[in-house]
C-alpha cells in the first residue's frame, strides 16, 4: 500500500539523516571496525539502543501529542529549531574537515569494548535526542507510526551494519578529509529537508 510504503520510507530516510551525522557513536563504531576488534558486537548494541529509545519515543510521544494539540505545536518547532542548527554544523564540519583516526591502541577485551558501546551510546545526550525527541516527534504525527518507527529502525540497522562491516575494507577511503565533507554536506541537506517537512504544514494554515 503507497501509505505503509510513504510511511516506511520516511521514517528510513528521516533517522537515516540523523542517525548518519558524525557523532561519538558513529566515530566509536568506525574505529572498532578500523581495527576489527568487536566491531559487530559494537554495532549490534547500537541498532538495539535505537531501537527501544525509537519505538517508546513515537509512541510515548503518540499520546502526548494527541491529548495536547500545544505540545505538538512545541514539538514541531523545537524540532525544526534543532535540525536546523544540526545542518548549520553538519555545514561548518563539511567547510572544516577533519580526518578521523582510529588510532594503534592496545587490543581490549569484548567485555571492555560493550561497556564502552553502551557508555559512549546511553551518556550521550545526542542519541536521546535524535532517537526519542526528533524521530519520536515526527513519528507521532504521522498516521502509521508504528510502520514509521520500523523504517527508522531500519535505518539503524542498515547504517551500522554498513559502518562496521564496510570501515576495515573502506580504510583508506574513509581517510580521506573529502569523504567526511561529502557526508557531512549530505547530512545537511537531509536535516534541512526534515525542518521543511515538519514546518511546511504548519506555514500552510497560516
Amino acid at each position: 500500500m503507497p501509505t505503509l510504503l510513504h510511511s516506511y520510507t520516511n521514517g528510513l530516510f528521516i533517522a537515516a539523516g540523523l542517525i548518519m551525522a558524525i557523532g561519538a557513536q558513529n566515530a566509536f563504531v568506525l574505529a572498532q571496525g578500523l581495527r576489527r576488534e568487536y566491531h559487530l558486537s559494537a554495532a549490534l548494541i547500537c541498532m538495539s539502543c535505537d531501537a527501544v529509545l525509537i519505538l517508546a519515543g513515537t509512541f510515548g510521544l503518540a499520546a502526548l501529542l494527541q491529548s495536547h494539540p500545544l505540545a505538538m505545536e512545541i514539538t514541531r518547532w523545537a524540532g525544526v529549531a534543532f535540525l536546523s542548527l544540526y545542518a548549520m554544523q553538519a555545514l561548518r564540519r563539511a567547510l572544516s574537515p577533519h580526518v578521523m583516526n582510529a588510532g594503534k591502541q592496545p587490543r581490549r577485551s569484548r567485555r571492555a569494548v560493550l561497556l564502552s558501546t553502551l557508555a559512549v551510546t546511553l551518556l550521550n545526550p545526542h542519541v536521546y535526542l535524535d532517537t526519542m525527541v526528533l524521530i519520536g516527534s515526527v513519528g507521532a504525527q504521522n498516521p502509521l507510526p508504528l510502520v514509521f518507527a520500523l523504517g527508522a529502525v531500519s535505518a539503524s540497522v542498515l547504517w551500522f551494519s554498513l559502518l562496521a562491516l564496510g570501515s576495515a575494507r573502506l580504510a583508506p577511503l574513509l581517510s580521506r578529509p573529502v569523504t567526511w565533507r561529502c557526508i557531512d554536506l549530505a547530512v545537511a541537506a537531509m536535516m534541512l529537508a526534515v525542518a521543511w517537512s515538519l514546518a511546511r504544514p504548519a506555514l500552510q494554515t497560516l
